[in-house]
């Protein structure tokens, strides 16, 4: 459990748990979808948000998981309203798949949480043949994103309900390649490095959402994009690392947040108030926060937009 820092201007801190910043808040009637919800934060961020009244959509790559996720938290939340739904992000028909099926169903979309990702795995190339942190962690959401972009327009416009859009990003993004995005050398397995390679998919997490709040206030359009650090936390993030992830397991307890206190900030910039019509910026414990100056790159974040773009292009 994390003990450390004050609280700042919201009156959160890093010790502040995904319940403590949402208590009061009745969020009946929105509907929100988190990716990764079958593990760790994803599972703490969908359970909260159905604590309050949230209708969840749990897009999860193992749906066997996530019906078990869904019942334990019907056991404890009985009128809790959550669905799963099959979603690979390294996979782009997948994600096509998702998306389509979801904008056929009718149902509304005030939320999108791009919560899921892979940490530091040895080289691997996604089933589209793209690195696959850079893949999964941002490719994925940046697509998934686009293709679910008018149904939150829709829902925005017809409900009178701010949309938001929110980024797990981690502050390993200060840690990516030297330029930040190596658009040149994504699937170079030679010059690959797993922490940077992570460092990097994390900066376009920051990016994204960056370049996306400057096109929808551009349109006028009542969404708002924000990313965020959800702090040092003990997750299966660490799986590729048997040896780490053996001592973060034995001492994590006394250094690390836990899982509530992970989802927190995450949780916060979903549904607090104090957000609302803020977009655009960098969240770390549920506290506005300051990204590296390459995320603050509005140059980059258009050739990574553009980049992004024609790695999706359907062709």
């Amino acid at each position: 459990m994390w003990i450390f820092g004050r609280k700042g201007p919201s009156g959160f801190s890093g010790s502040s748990t995904a319940e403590d910043v949402t208590k009061g808040i009745d969020g009946t009637g929105l509907t929100a979808i988190v990716t990764g919800a079958s593990s760790g934060i994803g599972t703490e961020t969908t359970r909260v948000l159905a604590l309050h009244g949230v209708q969840v959509i749990m897009a999860v790559r193992n749906t066997d998981t996530g019906r078990k996720v869904k019942e334990a938290i019907l056991k404890e939340i009985p009128n809790a309203k959550i669905d799963v739904m099959e979603l690979d992000l390294s996979s782009m028909a997948s994600i096509r798949k998702f998306a389509s099926e979801y904008n056929s169903s009718d149902l509304p979309l005030n939320l999108l949480i791009n919560n899921a990702g892979v940490m530091a795995p040895p080289f691997m190339l996604s089933q589209d043949n793209i690195e696959l942190q850079f893949a999964t962690n941002h490719i994925g959401h940046f697509l998934l994103t686009n293709l679910l972009l008018e149904t939150m327009k829709n829902t925005a416009r017809e409900s009178h309900i701010e949309g938001r859009i929110v980024n797990v990003s981690s502050e390993g993004h200060r840690f990516a390649y030297r330029e930040g995005i190596c658009f040149d050398k994504i699937n170079d397995e030679s010059s690959y490095s797993s922490i940077y390679a992570y460092g990097q998919s994390k900066l376009a997490n920051i990016l994204h959402a960056n370049e996306l709040s400057r096109r929808l206030k551009e349109e006028g359009v009542e969404i708002t994009a924000n990313s965020l650090h959800p702090g040092p936390i003990a997750t299966n993030l660490l799986r590729h690392h048997g040896f780490i992830d053996g001592i973060v397991n034995i001492v994590g307890k006394y250094v690390l947040k836990n899982v509530p206190q992970g989802a927190a900030t995450t949780c916060y910039v979903a549904l607090h108030p104090q957000v609302k019509e803020v977009s655009g910026e960098y969240f770390s414990d549920s506290n506005l926060s300051k990204p590296s100056s390459l995320a603050k790159d509005a140059e980059l974040a258009k050739k990574l937009w553009d980049f992004s773009l024609s790695l999706t292009d359907p062709k």
